[in-house]
């Protein structure tokens, strides 16, 4: 063999990953960080569902409904951080074997898993504890319901066709009715539903993209989705959105006996910003590309736009002008 040849082979060894080497053990401040990323900052956009309720009665401007409500929002992150750290550490060795979720910090080793449950056992019970302490009964019992929901789920439940679906589903309408809980506002049926069935459209969008996007590729899904048809997910998708958009409109319509001195009909004219929102969801819904809720309206620039004048309408017809 000669030098030149000599000479490649070691560097391609130094190139080369070391394949039965054990990783190196994480730097505290690598700890840290994992931990920050395993609880999902990405994702606490969603608990901003807790003002739908109070923005809805048009008691949302207020000190005291505002501190309430950061102080709500900050225990529902608890809670969906503690389901994170805890379902990662559980899924830790099927993650590796995904793609995508092989970087999870627990599936890389950046995390030790023992770390993980015991950094998500102590959220899971300080967030219910502190709600029990400084919100009305109603909101820690739902935030108690919430976080048992999601540990059934990420123990069970997951792998049970359609109660899959339907545990997603009510974790957002949680989110959703606990603002209003918080501050003691009743609870519109239109509200609940529009709110229902909107979030089960964008959960089969989800688990249809999935379904779509990990055909025919071993290890790379989760299990479940081999049991669901694509046609069974678009099925649900497409009844949810219509649920969702009846449910709207007939909210918008019902005038309830109460005057309005508004310019125009905001509630009503808001009909059109909400069906557009939803027919521009479809499209990446029928794509297979509709991932998680907040990426798919982030990416879209048509889609904020629509979402932003829908929420100036809205809060029109809130305000009466």
């Amino acid at each position: 063999m000669t030098d030149t040849a000599v000479t490649d082979t070691a560097v391609l060894r130094q190139r080369a990953p070391d394949q039965g080497q054990e990783p190196a053990p994480p730097r505290a401040g690598g700890v840290l960080a994992g931990l920050l990323r395993t609880a999902r900052p990405r994702q606490w956009i969603k608990n901003v569902l807790v003002v739908a309720a109070p923005a809805a009665a048009g008691e949302l401007f207020s000190v005291h409904a505002l501190g309430r409500l950061a102080l709500v929002f900050v225990l529902f992150t608890a809670c969906a951080s503690a389901v994170y750290l805890v379902n990662d550490a559980r899924d830790a060795d099927a993650d590796r074997a995904h793609p995508v979720k092989r970087h999870r910090p627990v599936a890389a080793g950046q995390v030790p898993v023992p770390l993980a449950h015991a950094v998500g056992g102590t959220l899971g019970v300080l967030a219910p504890a502190a709600a029990a302490w400084l919100c009305p009964a109603p909101v820690a019992a739902l935030l108690t319901a919430y976080l048992v929901m999601q540990l059934a789920y990420c123990v069970s439940l997951k792998h049970v066709l359609v109660v899959d679906l339907a545990v997603v589903t009510t974790g957002f309408l949680m989110r959703a009715m606990v603002g209003g809980l918080a501050l003691g506002i009743p609870l519109s049926r239109w509200f609940l539903i529009t709110t229902g069935f909107g979030a089960l459209f964008m959960v089969a969008a989800k688990r249809y993209s999935e379904a779509v996007q990990m055909a025919g590729k071993e290890g790379a899904t989760r299990p479940l989705l081999t049991e669901y048809t694509t046609g069974y997910l678009r099925f649900v998708w497409q009844l949810a959105a219509g649920v969702a958009v009846l449910g709207y409109c007939l909210w918008a319509m019902e005038e309830g006996g109460v005057p309005h001195a508004s310019v125009l009909p905001w509630r009503q004219l808001s009909m059109v910003a909400f069906v557009l929102a939803v027919l521009r969801y479809a499209v990446f819904a029928d794509r297979g590309t509709a991932g998680e809720p907040e990426d798919v309206v982030l990416r879209d620039r048509a889609l904020a736009l629509i979402g932003v004048v829908w929420l100036a309408m809205y809060g029109l017809a809130v305000a009466n002008w």
